[in-house]
């Protein structure tokens, strides 16, 4: 008898465990996604993700002088003309250089003038010798001059002759030195306005991140401090996975589509391929990250619309292969 109940307590002892381990468990009903995913409009398509850039593309600035910051004439989202003042340089070392230099060339370009004044002097002397020496050559008595005088009044036409030689020469010494304080001052003002950053293009200043006071390396750096573009129109550029790159045409049609939330939507219009075909980049605006694919790189025109869209941000894009006979691409 023992042996009989003993198993048949612990089956409903595991019996009753399970029912009531599987009535404490929550009961969760299936529930649509908050945001509905990406949907292509398109039977036949290429699936890639675009980043939205200006259609002037995003220029990075820098300045072509290392310097300390002393004057940021913008601000984000500010439109400017081309040429217009984006961020002046401390420039009082330069500014001090130019005084010098033309202080230099006012004393050059005086010098010019004695040595002019020394050359008509010169000419002045030898006319006199010259003039000497021919009335003591006009003289037919015998007698009336010695050989001796006559001799020196010769050299004394000539000694009158290297002076002049020697004042031209000296005219175009001071001349020379002239042109090297103007270079030397136009170089310093080459300076001056390069210590000046201005507007390559009318756009909108896209980033700042430079303020007076920081110190501003001359050349490229891995984060911009000052970006520009011309945002009138903007362009997305897609990167499209080598492997479905012979699908994409010229001209086919192509949708955008805001990420977190696919019914917001605009039409895209082809611009060109970058005929170079590149390691993707990631997108998270790093240069040094790069994934094991290549992509061939095609730029949309967004065709207008009134969302809310900025430059940088990512979009789900499809474009329309449908009718597709032949593996080329042409632009």
């Amino acid at each position: 008898m023992k042996t009989f109940l003993l198993p048949a307590f612990s089956t409903l002892v595991l019996v009753l465990a399970t029912i009531s381990i599987v009535r404490t468990q929550p009961h969760r009903e299936p529930e649509p996604p908050p945001l509905a995913p990406p949907q292509a409009d398109f039977t036949e398509r290429v699936a890639a993700v675009g980043l939205i850039e200006a259609s002037s593309e995003n220029i990075s600035l820098s300045s072509h002088l290392p310097g300390v910051v002393e004057r940021v004439f913008v601000t984000v989202g500010q439109d400017v003309q081309a040429g217009d003042p984006l961020v002046k340089l401390d420039t009082r070392a330069l500014e001090a250089e130019r005084a010098e230099r033309e202080s230099d060339l006012q004393i050059r370009e005086a010098s010019v003038v004695t040595a002019r004044a020394r050359a008509v002097k010169a000419r002045a002397n030898l006319t006199d010798q010259q003039q000497v020496l021919k009335f003591a050559e006009a003289l037919t008595e015998p007698g009336s001059i010695s050989a001796e005088e006559l001799s020196r009044r010769r050299n004394a036409v000539a000694i009158a002759a290297a002076e002049v030689q020697a004042a031209d020469a000296e005219i175009g010494s001071a001349e020379a030195s002239v042109k090297g304080a103007q270079a030397g001052l136009r170089r310093v003002e080459t300076e001056l306005s390069r210590s000046r950053i201005t507007a390559p293009i009318a756009g909108r200043i896209l980033q700042v991140r430079i303020r007076p006071g920081e110190f501003a390396t001359a050349g490229t750096s891995a984060q911009p401090w000052l970006v520009l573009g011309n945002v009138e129109v903007l362009h997305v550029r897609v990167d499209v996975d080598e492997h479905e790159a012979w699908r994409v045409q010229p001209g086919a049609k192509a949708v955008a589509q805001v990420r977190g939330n696919s019914n917001l939507r605009v039409p895209l219009r082809f611009v060109r391929f970058e005929p170079l075909v590149i390691p993707k980049q990631s997108l998270t605006g790093a240069s040094t990250e790069r994934v094991d694919t290549r992509v061939l790189q095609a730029v949309y025109k967004l065709e207008p619309t009134d969302l809310p869209l900025f430059v940088g941000q990512q979009m789900d894009v499809f474009i329309d292969a449908s009718g597709l006979k032949n593996a080329v691409v042409r632009q």
